[in-house]
């Protein structure tokens, strides 16, 4: 992400070809305008749709379906909005099929379904659990991290048991859920227990016209001034902070006024994609994320509106909760933290909040929807300052091009964008550079990640100008 022109540095291009673009040959002739498969308008066969069209198709039906409306996913394979209704009048069927949607009739309620989140609100908010409503069973699926056993694990099961097999489901993850303090481009700031760092997610402009970035709340939390270097001067000072509670987001304002930013994310190597609107996430979507510590990782949407019990990084015995996340399959590690979660086309869909395994093992990651954050700051989405975004970027990428690992990725943080825009669609590939990452696994105190080592892949430093 790029957000600030200071002394050029070039940007550090890992040895070995393309690093880091994305995953799965999923290439931009996908991406076309929505289309009706029916050469007649008045067909009720389903449409093909990208999944940003997609998603603003379900919020036109669950507005015109009203509580016959069971939520919704994309079936990326066939292209295709799947409705859930609970209705048995036929005519709610034949309204969503003419607006293009496969409809399917379930038999849980979203408001049902609700209930389910509430008693386990009440009765389950132990730390380590997380659950959402996945639309594709109709159900709220309930995930316990590895930490959950013994008299903990029993409170739980017997508490989803209750619910009935038809409502809630529970399943176990191997990892830990954690905040990912430490992640797009890198920032840091100095606090007494050492170095905080996190990642921008994405350049806004604040409420009263001055540039500004979002990124999690917990780094907002953590820690009042930023810089876009370790052990470089603040540059940015934290707005608004939301954490834990309704969200995890904040909203950090540039010190310079004059600040030029640009709307794009960095996936590494001089390459970009540009970002063009916040877009709400939609179940079975094909999403990016991208941070400093891992690079670029792609995966799917697997849940909205999840319900996050993280361990509390300052109360020993305590639980930070965060409800209104996005639940993904999308892995990420300490340093991801606020880093952007977007789609290939240029949506913004929200910034890295915490979750459990890493990228060699995988495991699920929760994101702070863009949209909401937007909506409580009162910022906009895009470029702040005269002239901003011209002369960084040379072209756009696809980001679904080459799937990564996002081992030490380079210079992730580093850079004037130069070179071109990268296609974050295009193929698998190692992001693996030659960048030494060292000492990033020390967390101190509230869980702030300390010596965050040198990520700059062919030796150029991790100060560069472009985040």
């Amino acid at each position: 992400m790029s957000h600030k022109r200071i002394p050029k540095r070039k940007a550090a291009i890992a040895v070995g070809g393309v690093a880091a673009l994305g995953a799965a040959a999923f290439l931009l002739p996908m991406a076309n305008a929505s289309q009706d498969n029916a050469s007649g308008a008045t067909t009720a066969a389903p449409k093909t749709l990208k999944a940003t069209d997609a998603s603003d198709l379900a919020s036109q039906l669950q507005e015109l379906l009203g509580q016959a409306f069971a939520g919704s996913y994309y079936d990326s394979g066939k292209q295709q909005l799947v409705v859930n209704v609970i209705s048995g009048d036929n005519n709610i069927v034949v309204q969503a099929e003419k607006a293009g949607a496969v409809v399917r009739q379930v038999q849980n309620s979203n408001s049902e379904l609700a209930a389910v989140a509430q008693t386990l609100k009440t009765k389950a908010t132990i730390p380590g659990t997380a659950w959402a409503v996945d639309p594709k069973t109709n159900k709220v699926v309930v995930t316990a991290d590895s930490t959950v056993t013994g008299t903990k694990w029993d409170t739980l099961e017997s508490t989803v048991q209750s619910l009935g097999s038809n409502m809630a489901t529970l399943k176990k993850s191997s990892g830990t859920f954690k905040t990912l303090v430490s992640g797009g481009d890198a920032i840091f700031s100095q606090v007494q227990d050492g170095t905080v760092r996190c990642s921008l997610g994405f350049n806004v402009t604040a409420s009263d016209g001055t540039p500004a970035f979002l990124t999690a709340g917990h780094c907002g939390v953590a820690a009042k001034d930023w810089s876009d270097s370790e052990t470089g001067q603040p540059i940015a000072t934290v707005d608004q902070a939301q954490f834990p509670g309704n969200g995890d987001f904040s909203l950090v304002k540039y010190n310079d006024p004059t600040t030029q930013t640009t709307s794009d994310v960095n996936i590494g190597n001089g390459q970009t994609v540009a970002i063009n609107q916040a877009v709400d996430a939609t179940v079975g979507e094909t999403v990016f994320r991208m941070g400093s510590t891992t690079g670029l990782h792609d995966g799917q949407v697997t849940g909205l509106d999840a319900t996050v019990n993280f361990q509390s990084e300052t109360d020993p015995n305590g639980v930070d909760t965060v409800t209104g996340l996005i639940q993904t399959n999308v892995c990420a590690e300490a340093g991801d933290s606020g880093g952007s979660l977007f789609t290939q086309d240029g949506g913004a869909v929200g910034m890295t909040s915490g979750g459990s395994g890493d990228c060699t093992a995988g495991g699920e990651t929760f994101f702070q929807p863009v949209t909401t954050a937007l909506q409580a700051t009162g910022a906009t989405l895009g470029d702040a300052g005269a002239g901003a975004g011209a002369g960084d970027a040379g072209a756009t990428a696809d980001p679904s091009a080459t799937a990564s690992d996002g081992t030490g990725a380079g210079d992730q943080a580093g850079g004037d964008q130069i070179g071109g825009t990268a296609d974050p669609s295009a193929t698998a590939g190692d992001q693996s550079g030659t960048g030494d990452q060292t000492g990033t696994g020390d967390q101190t105190g509230t869980g702030d990640e300390t010596g965050t080592g040198d990520q700059s892949g062919t030796g150029t430093d991790n100060t560069s100008s472009s985040h």
